[in-house]
């Protein structure tokens, strides 16, 4: 199947039934970090500066959980900044990366967009172009890893998932949607990811970026510019990437973040709840020492005393001293006043985190620790080797979804809104026009 045809013709009830209820989680999980993110430093400067620079014009839409009007590549900023603020987004192995943070974003700013305009969008014409965004976006993300030798952050991919998602709202001909895909390449941002692992800020999986690219795309092609072809997309040797297109989905490769870290962090975490589970007796007051081993890139997380919540988030060690001192992560163990609580901090000092050779040579394709907990009684207990809870091996369930839904959005939303939202993404499929959907999300 062409890509153009895939982006024209997909309609979500012909989804295998199994990724259906993927990209519905995917959504109802991206709308949860967004909410949970809602009141952070990060989300605040960014609204503010979509506000004060990107105008709403001929085009306006709304910003997610503020209501501010202004235009799709302001919102995309916003909305992709602002997922990517609380790191608790899906993501896949093969792309090492993540699309949903980009892509729900931008596409519910050109739906917005759409409205605004008079064009309701109904809920099943959005899913679709949800699924069509995360499908293409993946498999960008894939043609990148197998061509580029630098290891990219996701928004150097994710935003020809926009340009395909966003297409298929757009209703676009098939020569602008080809030029959109090859702006949106060439503008891309090849952002190295590693320094951001080094040196945590703002910035982050460039998801914003991605967003803004996306959009940008989009716009720049209706208005005629060109930039065909996008080789990510077209060139021979990454072929055996879209090949498939419509018969093997990318998004059930995907997996799911049970706490609100960077992904190299969540083996360890999924060790020590079970640990905990399973010996009552570890508790903040008992422990002597923690080890961690894990593969190269999740040491060099480290993060032991970070200094704001993006550190916080791109560390291994304060995560796990949260988990141990308050028997949870969410977004108020990793953000805010928790980064200089003491009781984290205490357990913090007590951790040393290595490298396993073992561990190292089988990443990406597994993301592995274990985790040694010795007592103050001399007691010293060991993990088996872990991957991380949420991976397909590993999955969620939809109980333990909706608990980490309600555990993010319930730091800025009431109860009643969370059973809006959850209603609401549930009955998508059948809607009429995404109103029900769209206020609950496009209001402060």
């Amino acid at each position: 199947m062409s890509l153009y045809n895939f982006v024209q013709n997909l309609h979500f009830s012909e989804v295998p039934q199994h990724t259906r209820y993927l990209i519905s989680t995917s959504l109802l999980d991206i709308i949860g970090v967004v909410a949970g993110a809602k009141n952070n430093q990060t989300t605040e400067n960014i609204r503010n500066y979509a506000a004060d620079h990107y105008a709403a014009s001929h085009l306006s839409c709304r910003l997610l959980f503020d209501g501010r009007e202004v235009n799709p590549m302001g919102a995309a900023w916003a909305g992709g900044f602002s997922a990517d603020s609380l790191d608790a987004h899906e993501g896949h192995f093969t792309s090492k990366g993540h699309a949903g943070a980009t892509v729900v974003p931008a596409l519910l700013a050109l739906a917005d967009a759409c409205r605004d305009q008079g064009r309701e969008i109904s809920g099943e014409e959005l899913l679709s172009a949800v699924t069509i965004a995360y499908e293409t976006g993946l498999r960008a993300g894939v043609a990148l890893m197998d061509t580029a030798a630098e290891y990219h952050a996701s928004g150097a991919f994710s935003g020809l998932g926009v340009v395909c998602g966003g297409a298929r709202l757009l209703g676009m001909s098939e020569e602008q949607f080809l030029h959109a895909l090859g702006i949106a390449e060439y503008f891309g941002p090849r952002c190295p990811m590693m320094r951001l692992v080094d040196f945590p800020s703002m910035l982050r999986d460039a998801h914003g970026a991605g967003a803004y690219a996306g959009v940008n795309a989009l716009l720049m092609a209706q208005a005629g510019i060109t930039g065909a072809p996008a080789e990510t997309v077209t060139a021979h040797k990454i072929s055996h990437c879209w090949d498939d297109l419509g018969s093997r989905w990318e998004i059930d490769a995907q997996y799911f973040k049970p706490w609100p870290v960077c992904r190299w962090a969540q083996p360890a975490l999924t060790a020590a709840t079970a640990m905990m589970e399973q010996y009552p007796q570890i508790t903040a007051t008992n422990v002597e020492s923690i080890q961690v081993e894990t593969f190269h890139e999740s040491m060099r997380l480290q993060g032991h005393f970070p200094t704001n919540a993006d550190e916080a988030q791109y560390g291994l060690a304060f995560p796990l001293a949260a988990l141990i001192s308050r028997g949870q992560v969410g977004p108020n163990e990793v953000t805010g006043d928790a980064i200089q609580a003491e009781d984290i901090l205490q357990i913090s000092r007590l951790i040393e985190i290595v490298e396993a050779e073992d561990l190292s040579i089988r990443f990406p394709r597994e993301i592995l620790s274990r985790v040694m907990i010795q007592l103050k009684d001399g007691t010293r207990l060991s993990s088996p080797v872990t991957q991380a809870k949420g991976d397909p091996a590993t999955a969620m369930t939809q109980a333990e979804f909706r608990a980490k839904f309600r555990l993010l959005a319930s730091v800025s939303l009431d109860e009643q809104r969370i059973l809006d939202i959850i209603s609401a993404v549930d009955n998508l499929e059948q809607a009429d026009d995404c109103s029900l959907l769209f206020n609950q999300l496009m209001n402060a």
